[in-house]
């Protein structure tokens, strides 16, 4: 029996230090230890075998069990630390990758483009940007801008104003800056105002926040064909060369005399009709398409910031305003202006 015994440890300590993986050593463990292994039958037979034999073979059993329960616990440790490196090293990661899938670069949402297009080509005409606050003043948006009290413009249906304090408003235009540009700069002066406005409308063309653009240009000796040569530059940048411009008479509070100003058809070159007769669907066959409105400087809007050098008597000049999304829809053919707000990505993509 101590023979067997010896013979049990001898091959069960060959095969484990010889195990290639875990899961092996332990099919090892079960077959040399477990409750059916051989040396677990001759301890449980221990008491069945004569006195004289009991001591030494239930020692040497126990002796064994022992032995190899120790060498399964330093091979599993060896084991465990091989295969935890060979997974560190297959499983390596570069943390300076990007993302798997990478995920796409953005961009500039298209109002924003536009916006900044219609900056670049009015700092190149030497205008600078200037910004103001979108919560207003009534004075800033109405009163300095020449709206007697009473006009349509201040009428609830028209504008937001803040329900506990009456003269707080949310801007209806960009233009209330000019008056707080003059008031810091004296003339002449030549700025746009680029920014978002709030007004009661919303539907295909119009939108209760919308974004405007406004430039002003006042000094000695400004006049109308200035504003006339100004716009047809400026919408020759943006839309393409050998646009013209054509103004129409009009009203506004705080330009006298008040013009609007189309631009000539990019789509038909101005003639109303498409290759092969069909009357153009952009300009709707009148070969002009309408973009903002303009006029000189009323001089009552002067008389606000008089004391800043802008007398009404020695300067002059003009001042222009247009929708940055009418931009956008006329140079990108967009039907509906909630589609830039509708954070489609599959609308938005076109534009990156």
């Amino acid at each position: 029996m101590l023979e067997r015994i010896e013979k049990i440890e001898a091959e069960a300590s060959a095969a484990i230090g010889s195990a290639a993986g875990t899961a092996e050593l332990e099919q090892l463990r079960v077959h040399h230890l477990g409750r059916k292994a051989e040396l677990t039958s001759i301890l449980r037979g221990i008491a069945e075998l004569p006195g004289e034999e009991r001591g030494a073979v239930g020692g040497a059993a126990n002796r064994a069990r022992k032995a190899l329960e120790e060498l399964l616990e330093r091979r599993a440790a060896e084991l465990d630390a091989a295969e935890l490196e060979q997974r560190l090293a297959g499983d390596t990661v570069d943390v300076t990758l990007p993302g798997a899938p990478a995920r796409p670069a953005g961009h500039l949402h298209l109002i924003t483009r536009t916006t900044r297009q219609i900056e670049d080509v009015m700092i190149g005409l030497g205008y600078r940007v200037v910004e103001g606050p979108e919560v207003e003043h009534d004075y800033y948006n109405f009163t300095a801008l020449n709206h007697p009290p009473g006009h349509p413009a201040r009428m609830l249906q028209d504008t937001f104003y803040v329900q506990s304090h009456p003269e707080v408003l949310l801007r209806t235009h960009t233009s209330p800056v000019q008056i707080r540009a003059m008031e810091t700069q004296q003339p002449p002066i030549f700025v746009i105002v680029p920014g978002k406005v709030y007004r009661r409308d919303s539907d295909a063309t119009h939108s209760p926040m919308f974004h405007q653009v406004e430039g002003l240009a006042i000094g000695e000796g400004i006049t109308l064909a200035d504003l006339q040569g100004t716009l047809e530059e400026m919408l020759r940048a943006i839309f393409g060369p050998g646009r013209e411009a054509r103004m129409r008479p009009h009203f506004f509070p705080f330009t006298e005399p008040s013009v609007e100003f189309d631009v000539s058809c990019f789509q038909c070159e101005g003639g109303g009709e498409l290759a092969g007769g069909e009357r153009c669907n952009l300009c709707k066959g009148q070969g002009w398409i309408e973009v903002g409105g303009a006029g000189m400087v009323d001089p009552n809007v002067l008389g606000f910031v008089a004391g800043n050098g802008y007398d009404p008597e020695r300067v002059q000049g003009f001042a222009f305003g247009m929708g940055v999304e009418r931009i956008a829809m006329l140079r990108h053919a967009v039907p509906d202006l909630r589609r830039f707000f509708d954070n489609d990505v599959r609308m938005l993509e076109q534009f990156s």
